[in-house]
């Protein structure tokens, strides 16, 4: 039997209804929206516009209709850096950022945008205190995490939100870890554009993700691509209505009818019962391996202020030859290395060898969860 430990990776299994419903799409409806003008396109369209309304409800978002479906997160985090800030800008981002926002800045030098670190601590908790230190006249924009992808730990984007709004900043929120475990509000935290990605949290298929703005941003940021919408075919011009001024060419419509499914298990659920869920099992796994002498935990060693994810080092131990032995005699699957986030590798000192991660999700059971910790404690003194 295989135990699924990779969710921060990609969730699975999804909701029964995620393939069922992309399935039956692609094999009874298969159309395009905002093209055909006949009851099948806008059957697909109706669920496409719900799909909206559920992530803005999820997020407290001001209107579905600003709500753009990207590939992914990344994407969506590259359209929204690239498309606001301008030569001489200033950004404030956190020492625990993936490479997904970490990449794009660098490039973004070139055109003399230029970035500052706020530092955290050595379990990836923002030093909340040196933010204000390091705003500059230049400063536009701080973009963050909303929880690491290597220590779990949450950074306090409410907090965050207030000083943007104290010094007139903008607020960009990356919720690839938190989406769909964690509360996110956009009014309440101030956010002003959150880009998500549907397979992780949110229960989706790869392939689908996408951000979320305030009305004030929709003119404010630049589209990245441009081209057919469906929509005022008569003029070359870009849209500048919402959602088409940024989604240009053919959505991935069985990605979004997947997400659509996974965003109703949520609502069914509830997000804190999902919170809660995640949270036993990671405390139950962090209760046990923190007893074990020869492991490291890179993060928050209890489940304060974390997420469900938990890497690990162990004493003397190459991480990717535990990693494979955990697959190959223990049927777990992990995840190891860099995790696509060496600024917080270096934070949390586990640079450059990297961690053994293992993530839980709402389908991890106490049972696998005590399978991870009876492998780690053997693995641990071999």
């Amino acid at each position: 039997m295989k135990i699924y430990l990779d969710n921060a990776c990609t969730s699975f299994p999804k909701p029964k209804s995620v393939p069922i419903a992309m399935a039956d799409y692609i094999a009874n409806a298969g159309v395009n929206i905002g093209r055909g003008c006949y009851g099948e396109a806008y059957d697909a369209e109706a669920k496409v516009y719900e799909t909206r309304q559920l992530l803005c409800s999820l997020f407290g978002g001001d209107d579905p209709k600003n709500v753009v479906f990207t590939k992914n997160v990344t994407e969506s985090i590259n359209i929204l850096l690239k498309g606001f800030l301008k030569p001489g800008d200033h950004v404030l981002v956190s020492s625990m950022e993936h490479n997904a926002v970490m990449r794009p800045l660098v490039q973004l030098k070139e055109r003399g945008i230029f970035f500052s670190r706020i530092p955290c601590d050595n379990e990836g908790n923002l030093i909340l205190s040196e933010t204000e230190n390091l705003i500059c006249p230049e400063t536009k924009l701080i973009i963050m995490t909303h929880a690491s992808n290597v220590s779990g730990s949450i950074m306090p984007i409410d907090k965050i939100g207030k000083i943007c709004q104290k010094h007139g900043l903008k607020l960009f929120v990356d919720s690839a870890q938190s989406a769909g475990a964690l509360p996110i509000d956009m009014e309440e935290m101030h956010i002003d554009a959150l880009a998500f990605t549907g397979h992780k949290g949110l229960m989706g298929p790869q392939g689908i993700g996408g951000f979320i703005l305030k009305e004030e941003m929709v003119n404010l940021i630049e589209p990245l691509i441009s081209g057919g919408t469906g929509s005022i075919s008569h003029t070359e011009d870009i849209p500048s209505f919402m959602p088409d001024r940024f989604e240009a060419g053919t959505l991935n419509i069985p990605g979004i009818i997947g997400l659509r499914e996974g965003l109703l298990f949520i609502k069914n659920t509830g997000t804190a019962a999902i919170r809660e869920k995640e949270a036993t099992l990671t405390k139950r796994f962090l209760d046990k391996i923190k007893a074990l002498p020869s492991v490291k935990i890179a993060g928050p060693k209890d489940i304060l202020n974390r997420c469900s994810v938990v890497s690990l080092q162990i004493d003397g131990k190459d991480s990717a030859l535990i990693s494979d032995a955990l697959d190959t005699e223990y049927g777990i699957m992990t995840r190891v290395g860099l995790h696509c986030a060496p600024s917080a590798h270096k934070t949390l000192g586990t640079y450059p060898e990297g961690t053994i991660r293992f993530s839980f999700g709402y389908f991890n059971t106490e049972e696998e969860t005590d399978a991870a910790i009876r492998a780690l404690e053997k693995l641990s003194k071999s």
